[in-house]
């Protein structure tokens, strides 16, 4: 190994952050020469050109150039959002130089950058500030999601706002409250800051929108790809008019804010699509934290192709699709999208010759041609009761928005014998626990086997990028523990995501990914539930017959490149 007194480029010797890091033995001269000499040709500090070539990490970049520089270090993770001083550097210059202002001491201005070497974004921001600037060393990966989420709460509308504070009584509102709460709600700058929230999350694929109150700050977030990401942090006494414009927006009472409230807001985004969203508000100790789940018909009318079924299982679905009875029932936690694959039923089996009603709570997305009841326990009208109705009016498919009781069930189970398509959903981690979970509510095993035709159980897993998914290597022995077979190992390539990501995706991610388990009712199976055998009883006797495991299913996607093994340990469990 070269040392720092004899490393050269050609006639001329590496200094600063490439010196240091050959000394320090964290790659070869050879290396430093050729990355010095990309970085200049493609224009890049050099620092940016090691990290984003996967030469060294963010973390010991920022160190050494602390060591080389003489300058602080400091982690960015341990930096408050509502510490960080706002409108003193254009955004101009924060986006062109990548720098984020950290603190403000009597006129010295710390500035937080990742290339110590960027002499003239202090001298830019110094001159633009009229303060004295000093540098502080972060990481780089880091320092990007800052900017992000500083950048994002610093938009336009915001700009825009009058940050002066609305009093709302906590008490009952007059007539005269209501009017000026009202007025608050339909400020222009209010209105513009909802809408683009709204048209962002839409924009970045989300399905759910998070506005919530806190004691010292007041942030919104989005649910992108089944992670929440925060995308804004509003000034904390605007949170008044926020709550106010949303609650204008939903029809619901401005001036209730002792109890929770649901509404709904159509939006109409082109002159063909209009996105719904469900509201609803919570009081919390802070105020009303208020959620808006996307609901866009859109998602409910895609093939059966969209939802990632492996051929097999493909087929599985649409032949038990045609029976003319039989029971369906598709399982999994809260945003799986159990409700997606049963929209896709639906409209495979919405023709003119079919009655098919539904019974959901509540209903997400209207689906012309269907009949739609949103269920209301307050006044009678639950799920099984909605299920009497539909029996006495002719249905040919019937859908339960969730079986969670035994009436449920044994009506469900009722339609399924008696010349009736049924599809519900339960609330199960696998396709065998949800024979057992019937049984455990109290429904007869004959009645079990003789009514259910096919369970799938279901997860989302994220999509990894195309564009930017990165090639790894894991040993032998780790892809075996992980579940993989023999056969699969030989022939493996592994993927992972690029945590920086590109301009096509989110962090190494877009869009996601379902991974299934489908399990067809067959005479073995059968017998097992007659015979009174437990869930690892039912799937021993599937497995015989080529049943896959949800874990199995993942594996299978992790080795066609479309998610990660990380994302699959995320989302199912060894």
């Amino acid at each position: 190994m070269a040392t720092g007194a004899t490393v050269s480029q050609g006639s001329q010797p590496l200094t600063g952050l490439a010196k240091r890091l050959v000394n320090d033995g964290v790659f070869s001269a050879e290396v430093a020469q050729d990355a010095v000499a990309q970085a200049r040709s493609a224009n890049q500090p050099f620092i940016h050109y090691i990290i984003s070539h996967r030469l060294v990490s963010a973390h010991r970049a920022a160190t050494a150039a602390s060591e080389e520089f003489g300058l602080p270090l400091f982690d960015l993770d341990m930096l408050a959002d509502d510490v960080i001083p706002r409108e003193v550097i254009a955004e101009s210059l924060i986006t062109k130089h990548k720098a984020l202002p950290l603190k403000i001491r009597d006129n010295r201005l710390y500035i937080a950058l990742a290339d110590p070497t960027n002499i003239q974004a202090l001298d830019e921001i110094k001159f633009s500030t009229g303060k004295t600037t000093e540098a502080v060393i972060v990481e780089e990966d880091k320092l990007v999601r800052r900017l992000e989420h500083f950048l994002d709460s610093a938009n336009d509308a915001m700009d825009e706002l009058n940050t002066e504070d609305l009093e709302l009584e906590a008490g009952d509102s007059t007539q005269e409250e209501k009017d000026e709460a009202e007025d608050a709600a339909n400020e222009t700058p209010i209105v513009r800051f909802v809408n683009k929230v709204l048209l962002d999350a839409i924009r970045k694929g989300a399905s759910d929108i998070h506005f919530e109150p806190y004691e010292k700050a007041y942030r919104v977030r989005c649910r992108i790809d089944g992670m929440l990401q925060e995308v804004h942090r509003p000034p904390l006494n605007l949170a008044n008019r926020l709550t106010a414009r949303l609650k204008v927006m939903s029809r619901m009472d401005i001036s209730e804010r002792r109890v929770p409230q649901d509404g709904r807001i159509k939006l109409k985004v082109s002159n063909r699509r209009t996105i719904d969203f469900r509201v609803n508000t919570l009081p919390t100790l802070w105020g009303e934290k208020i959620v808006l789940r996307i609901l866009d018909p859109g998602s409910a009318k895609m093939g059966v192709e969209a939802l990632g079924f492996e051929p097999d299982q493909k087929e599985a679905y649409l032949t038990t699709l045609e029976q003319p009875q039989g029971m369906i029932l598709v399982t999994g936690p809260t945003g799986s999208g159990k409700t997606v694959s049963l929209y896709t039923g639906l409209n495979i089996l919405n023709t003119e010759e079919r009655n098919i009603s539904t019974a959901e709570d509540p209903v997400e997305i209207n689906l012309e041609g269907i009949n739609q009841v949103h269920v209301n326990p307050k006044v009678g009208l639950t799920f099984a009761e909605a299920l009497r109705a539909f029996l006495r009016q002719d249905p040919d498919v019937v859908m339960v928005g969730e079986i969670r009781d035994l009436e449920t069930a044994e009506i469900s189970i009722k339609a399924a014998q008696t010349g009736h398509m049924v599809l519900s959903t339960l609330h199960t981690n696998s396709a065998p626990e949800t024979l057992t979970r019937l049984r455990n509510m109290g429904v007869p095993a004959f009645n079990i086997a003789t009514s259910v035709s096919l369970i799938i159980a279901q997860r989302l897993g994220r999509r990894l990028c195309g564009n930017c998914k990165q090639p790894i290597t894991l040993p032998e022995a780790a892809l075996l523990e992980e579940g993989f077979t023999p056969e699969q190992v030989a022939n493996l390539e592994l993927h992972e995501a690029n945590a920086e990501g590109c301009s096509k995706c989110n962090r190494g991610y877009k869009g996601r990914v379902g991974i299934y388990e489908m399990m067809k009712m067959s005479p073995e199976i059968a017998e097992c539930i007659m015979q009174n055998g437990n869930s690892l009883d039912i799937l021993r006797v599937a497995q015989e017959q080529g049943f896959r495991t949800l874990r199995q299913s993942g594996l299978m996607k992790v080795a066609a490149g479309l998610t990660s093994l990380e994302e699959l340990n995320r989302v199912i469990k060894v």
